[in-house]
């Protein structure tokens, strides 16, 4: 959150070179997902709950909308509807890594140890 924050509060956002707008917002706010469904699922590999994955989607669009409401004060910067639709896809997108990643470990898991672990 402080992040997004700073960066939304520079006049312009530093991106790389060729990165869209938009791309930067799902970007981050895939991280953003990220980093709130670990935080509320208590660390990598648990499998996560679909409560969990909506919360984190909820949390990060809050905080999205409150981010471009920041940006209306903040000179050189807008809010835009369109930034808000591209930090929820990326809350949708990063919940979703989650949920997949839960499948992908226990799945493993199920399998045995490797021989690497014997």
């Amino acid at each position: 959150m402080a992040l997004i924050f700073y960066v939304s509060s520079l006049h312009e956002a530093p991106l790389p070179e060729g990165m869209s707008d938009k791309s930067a917002h799902w970007l981050g706010y895939t991280g953003f997902s990220v980093t709130i469904v670990r935080g509320l699922a208590g660390g990598l590999p648990r499998r996560i709950a679909a409560r969990t994955a909506i919360v984190a989607v909820l949390l990060a669009f809050a905080y999205g909308v409150s981010d471009e409401f920041h940006q209306m004060f903040v000179p050189g910067r807008s809010a835009e509807l369109a930034d808000l639709g591209a930090d929820a896809l990326g809350a949708v997108a990063g919940a979703a890594v989650c949920w997949a990643w839960g499948i992908i470990s226990i799945r493993g898991r199920a399998r045995g140890p490797s021989r690497h672990e014997l």
